[in-house]
């Protein structure tokens, strides 16, 4: 895994409706898991929803939706 840059953004850091495109994770452990439901590198995903206190957050990931922690969501780094 790459050592993310100061300014990498995170799918946690999206605002509802916002796309971006999967580069890598920052816990080689969470990828495992996230790889496993869809999360793949090259894969355009876009905020569909946050609760109302902001976690968790529901992502759409290749036509299906996925929730998730806000503190998972900050290992998935986007462009």
């Amino acid at each position: 895994m790459d050592q993310p840059k100061e300014n990498t953004r995170s799918v946690a850091d999206l605002k509802i409706g916002e796309k971006a495109v999967i580069r890598s994770f920052r816990d080689q452990w969470m990828s495992l898991k996230l790889l496993e439901m869809g999360c793949l590198p090259g894969t355009e995903v876009s905020l569909h929803c946050k609760a109302p206190l902001g976690d968790p957050i529901c992502l759409n990931v290749s036509g299906y939706c996925l929730s998730m922690r806000k503190a998972e969501a900050a290992t998935i780094l986007v462009d």
